[in-house]
């Protein structure tokens, strides 16, 4: 076994990457404090071709010295708008008829192992503050809630972590 050089790698350039159809799921990240996170997000979104990200509330935008830490160019690939209030970002979506659903521990959410995206259904996932989660205003606006399950004695996973679970296995599902 010998580990591949980044030529190697058949990789798009970002002008292919803007060309090529994308994954119909749009991320919105809700109030995330920390570059770090929404760099790495950006990255994760380039890699599986997640058509959009919007940063709503505190969430900082590009260009950014520290999101482009994480993100590695990603931010320049990945189109991204910004949004004042996250509510107005979740209206939008589903007036433009996306499904929109919370990452979140929520009464009745959705296993991520049960939840089965549609194939034809454009889909918004909402990730939230690293300490207080997604707005219970946003929830409300919601469709539903997706939870990954877990076992620890911890009650979340970073936001990034999280979106690299839910936007992995989403894009698995439709792609299958």
């Amino acid at each position: 076994m010998r580990k591949l050089k980044n030529n190697e790698l058949d990789r798009l350039s970002v002008d292919e990457y803007k060309e090529i159809a994308k994954t119909p799921i749009t991320v919105v990240l809700d109030n995330i404090r920390s570059c770090n996170n929404i760099g790495s997000v950006f990255r994760t979104s380039d890699a599986l071709l997640i058509e959009n990200i919007m940063l709503c509330g505190i969430t900082a935008t590009p260009p950014n010295k520290d999101i482009h830490k994480t993100a590695l160019d990603a931010e320049k690939s990945v189109p991204w708008e910004y949004f004042e209030e996250t509510e107005v970002a979740v209206k939008k979506l589903k007036e433009s008829g996306y499904r929109v659903f919370a990452v979140e521990q929520v009464v009745n959410s959705i296993s991520l192992p049960d939840f089965k995206p549609e194939k034809d259904q454009k889909l918004a996932l909402v990730f939230g503050n690293e300490v207080k989660g997604v707005q219970q205003s946003v929830i409300d606006l919601c469709h539903g809630a997706i939870e990954i399950p877990q076992y620890g004695t911890k009650h979340s996973f970073n936001i990034s972590v999280s979106a690299g679970i839910v936007l992995w296995d989403l894009v698995y599902k439709l792609r299958s």
